[in-house]
């Protein structure tokens, strides 16, 4: 049997802007109306999986309340750690650090930003996580409130596209993307 993975991206923050990583910043009133808008037309959940960053967790709590659904905190499921791009934007760092950005944006799997989690590191972390949902959680549907990384990683994995295309999945605020995980691991787009 399969899992179903209904995949939202957290909306609008605070420090919108710079690459937010592990930086535990609030939504903003938009990211709000974007989170709430999104799931308007819910689906039928047996549970919610989030990351515990409060743009994220804060969403999944009252959620969970509305709808009586379990909820879950996965800390694997937390966006990569960019180290010490956290909070800086990419026009900043093509004045600061244009070659690391360029080969960050070539191929995350190449360059990891400086002190940063290497992005292969990451993506064991996240298909860890989903394996688990998976294998204590078959045939369930679940909504899962996460990053644009892993939103992307996932999405990219599941499209079969060649590593160095990570970054080119486009993954907007408030956005919802579905997929299975079939026993054996493997994605597939819905």
């Amino acid at each position: 049997m399969t899992l179903r993975l209904d995949l939202l991206r957290h909306g609008e923050t605070a420090l919108s802007g710079g690459l937010r990583g592990s930086l535990d910043d609030a939504l903003t009133d938009l990211g709000w109306q974007q989170m709430r808008a999104a799931v308007t037309e819910a689906g039928s959940w047996d549970r919610i999986v989030s990351s515990p960053l409060q743009r994220c967790a804060r969403f999944a709590e009252e959620l969970s309340m509305r709808l009586s659904l379990p909820l879950h905190l996965e800390s694997d499921l937390q966006e990569l750690h960019f180290g010490d791009w956290e909070g800086i934007g990419t026009a900043q760092l093509m004045e600061t650090d244009a070659k690391g950005l360029g080969c960050f944006w070539e191929n995350p799997y190449t360059f990891t930003p400086p002190n940063g989690e290497p992005v292969l590191a990451f993506s064991e972390r996240v298909l860890r996580a989903v394996a688990r949902l998976q294998l204590h959680h078959e045939g369930e549907r679940m909504l899962v409130v996460s990053h644009g990384g892993v939103m992307r990683l996932l999405l990219a994995q599941a499209r079969g596209l060649p590593r160095e295309q990570l970054l080119q999945v486009v993954v907007g605020h408030g956005a919802v993307f579905s997929l299975d995980v079939a026993a054996d691991g493997s994605l597939a787009e819905v």
